[in-house]
Parts: structure tokens; C-alpha cells; sequence
């Protein structure tokens, strides 16, 4: 009958009934125990955590072919308590700072952010391998560590992220749905080619006919005063040792090109603060300085983010700039795009589109639980996620707000409505003094 007994509760283990994981006694106990961490540390992070750590997880190269060895991936562990949620941070770029995400103050949960693969120290010996700097290869790092902390908390999990974090939310839980239970992407695109002219479609139609029209004369006038602006760019170029890949005639073009985008992009659009086309040279110059970011084109300055361009270029998509617009003004023709971005011996990769209309499929067919939050003037906008009636997923447009929209700048009825989408898919009830 004992014999018995012990087959029974064996059996009940190995099918899952029974489960032989046993609470940890501290955050600690969970780190000391996970294989894949090849070395940790204690950090001050938020005073509202009982304890931050600083983790290098151990991740394939290649998901796909463990012989090209391991690179050390950094992640940051925030505990508050078992009893509670966790909310994934999910970085397009390089981690940033320890501190509590909106969702995580809003949820009052346990966090855990994951910086991108081959950004920062994330990488293979300070170098990277640039072939395998694939969406689904990035996907499996996030699963890696959100499948290493899964058994020690129950409660639900939502992944979140902002911008190309939030372009990294979407991927991953199109890959890996059954993750996280909610996913908040803010302000993330969907690019469907390196050159999406979505973008182009939108900077045409957003705002006032007015307003787009004083943007376009601006643009204008900054190239008809190209001979007497260009010693004030060349100056800047000096003063800051910029080395412009296309050279400085082409950067001062491609800057007046982008002035529309970051403008939407970044700026509050009424448009009363661009300057008169009467303006001095100074005060013409200072604005288009001010508002555009002469050093998005310098090869130096963007040398930290070249695998967001990359990716850009291969994989997740971008928007380019129409110079027909301009014809006359330079030399550049049609739609220009970012390939001057790409690493040397990439410089002829292609986009392959398959990778976003897989996740464009799932979105609109399959994602469940999906909350997407944009800016309604945001220039990225323009290329939103678009859940279908299939779903039950949430999108909203925050009026007039642009790239940093967040929940608490919504306004009320549409805050309300983002609080109450949250309590019911993850159970926890929202105060209102968030």
C-alpha cells in the first residue's frame, strides 16, 4: 500500500498536479539558482523595490546553432514580493536607468528589464555579429529569461516597452504568445519595408493644411539658404568633431529632409514656433538645430544604436525621405533611405519583408490581451499596429500627444479606459493616485 503511495505522488509530480518547486526565501536564493547567470551584483534601484540586481545571463549567439557560443546579456531583477505581478521590460536599444516603469508603479509589481541583444556591453566580445541580429533570435533571449524566473511567481505577467521596446513587445509575443498574459507596446511601429511610405502619407495628411505648409516652407528655405547656412553647419560639424559618412552637403540635405519628421516626431504642433521666413540667418539656423539633431547623421554619434539601424535595414522596417519633394534643391532623387547606416560588409543587405507580415498576421488574427498606445500627431504613428476584429486587443491614440505619449498624459475618459482594460486582464485594481 506504501508502494503504492509513492508511485501515486510520483506520478501526480512528474504530470504536474503536484508541483516539488518550493518559494524561495529571498530574491537571492532565485539568482544563486539560475544556471544560465553567469555573474550578478546588487544595485540602488528603486527605493519601492525590496531589492535590485544587476544579472548577465548566458544566450546563444544563434538560438539556432549553439556551436557559435554565448554572448553575456544584461538584465535587471526587481523584486517587491511573490504576491505580485511582473511586468517585463522589454529595451529596444541599451538598458537605461533601474527605475520603476509606469506599468510597474500602476500595477504595483515586481520588475524585470531586459536590455537587446548586441546593444551596449550585450554582445560577443565587443563585437557583433551582425547575421545574427534577427528578430527571432532576439525573441529567444526574452524567453530565456522570462522562462528562467516563471517558476518562482505566479501571479500574472505582462511584458511592456516604448518605441522599439515597444516594436520588441510585439515580436516577442508574437513568437512566444503564451509568455506573459498582457502586453503593453507604447508608441510602436509596424514597418512593413525599409522605406515605409505610410510615413510619408501621414506627414502629408497630420495637422492643419497650415501648419503642413509652414513645416514644408521652413524646409524650403533652409535649402534656398544653403550657401549662407551651410558655415554655420560646418562650424557645428567642427566644434563637435562629426564625421558624416555621405559627406557634409549630403548630411545638410538629409537634415532638412528629416526636420518634418522629428518635428512631428518630438514637438507640440501648433506651429507657432517655427520662425518667420524673414528670420535671421541665426535664428533660422538655431531652430532647425534645436529641433532636427545634426548628429542623427553623424557616423560617430548613432556608432551606439548602428543595430537599430540595422535592423531597420534588414528586418523591422523604417521610413525614408521623399527628395522628389525637393527637386531642385538637391541632387538626391526619390526615396532616400538609411543604407549609409549599414556595417561594412552588409552594405548591400536586403529587407526581408516576411518577418513583419508574420507578426502583422498575428497581430490582427491571434494577438489577445494586447493593449497598443499611440500618439495621434506622432510621426510613428503612422505606421500603428492594427489589431483585427479577431482579437480582443486595445488600441488607442492619444490626441495631439506624439512619441512620448504615456498612460498618464491620456486624458481622463481615455485613462479610465486604459485603467480598466488593465484590472481586467490582469486582476489588480488601479488607484487613481498612480
Amino acid at each position: 500500500m506504501l508502494k503504492s503511495l509513492y508511485l501515486f505522488t510520483a506520478l501526480l509530480i512528474l504530470t504536474g498536479v503536484i508541483s516539488c518547486q518550493q518559494e524561495p526565501a529571498t530574491p537571492l536564493q532565485i539568482v544563486e539558482e539560475l544556471n544560465a547567470v553567469d555573474s550578478f551584483k546588487t544595485i540602488n534601484g528603486d527605493t519601492a523595490f525590496q531589492v535590485t540586481y544587476e544579472l548577465w545571463f548566458q544566450q546563444p549567439v544563434d538560438h539556432n546553432n549553439p556551436d557559435l557560443g554565448t554572448f553575456p546579456q544584461k538584465v535587471i531583477y526587481s523584486h517587491k514580493g511573490f504576491d505580485k505581478p511582473v511586468v517585463i521590460v522589454l529595451e529596444g536599444y541599451a538598458l537605461y536607468g533601474t527605475g520603476q516603469s509606469e506599468l510597474c508603479r500602476l500595477l504595483d509589481a515586481n520588475q524585470i528589464t531586459i536590455e537587446h541583444r548586441f546593444f551596449d556591453e550585450s554582445r560577443p566580445n565587443d563585437s557583433i555579429p551582425w547575421s545574427n541580429l534577427t528578430v527571432a533570435n532576439a525573441a529567444a533571449d526574452q524567453h530565456n529569461v522570462i522562462q528562467a524566473f516563471k517558476p518562482w511567481y505566479s501571479k500574472k505577467w505582462i511584458s511592456t516597452g516604448i518605441s522599439k521596446g515597444g516594436q520588441t513587445t510585439i515580436f516577442h509575443r508574437s513568437l512566444y504568445p503564451k509568455d506573459v498574459d498582457v502586453s503593453v507596446p507604447y508608441v510602436a511601429p509596424l514597418n512593413f519595408s525599409a522605406t515605409d511610405e505610410r510615413v510619408q502619407l501621414f506627414l502629408d495628411t497630420v495637422g492643419t493644411a497650415p501648419c503642413r505648409q509652414k513645416i514644408h516652407d521652413f524646409q524650403v528655405e533652409l535649402l534656398e539658404r544653403k550657401d549662407v547656412l551651410m558655415p554655420f553647419f560646418e562650424e557645428e560639424a567642427k566644434e563637435n568633431d562629426w564625421e558624416f559618412k555621405m559627406g557634409l552637403d549630403s548630411a545638410y540635405d538629409l537634415a532638412v529632409f528629416e526636420f518634418s519628421f522629428a518635428l512631428w516626431q518630438w514637438v507640440p504642433n501648433d506651429c507657432e514656433s517655427i520662425p518667420p521666413l524673414d528670420a535671421t540667418n541665426k535664428e533660422i539656423f538655431h531652430y532647425w538645430k534645436t529641433y532636427t539633431g545634426f548628429s542623427f547623421f553623424e557616423q560617430n554619434s548613432i556608432a551606439p544604436t548602428l543595430p537599430f539601424f540595422f535592423q531597420g535595414m534588414t528586418e523591422i522596417g523604417m521610413y525614408g525621405y521623399d527628395a522628389d519633394e525637393f527637386k531642385g534643391y538637391t541632387d538626391m532623387e526619390g526615396m532616400v533611405d538609411f543604407s549609409w547606416t549599414l556595417p561594412k560588409g552588409y552594405e548591400n543587405a536586403e529587407f526581408n519583408p516576411e518577418v513583419m507580415r508574420k507578426v502583422d498576421r498575428w497581430v490582427k488574427n491571434e494577438g489577445d490581451n494586447m493593449l497598443y498606445l499611440y500618439g495621434g500627431q506622432d510621426a510613428w504613428s503612422a505606421t500603428a499596429a492594427e489589431p483585427g476584429p479577431e482579437t480582443n486587443a486595445v488600441r488607442l491614440f492619444n490626441p495631439e500627444k506624439n512619441h512620448s505619449t504615456r498612460i498618464r498624459n491620456y486624458p481622463d475618459h481615455l485613462k479610465d479606459s486604459i485603467y480598466s482594460v488593465l484590472e481586467k486582464w490582469t486582476g489588480v485594481e488601479i488607484g487613481v493616485g498612480e
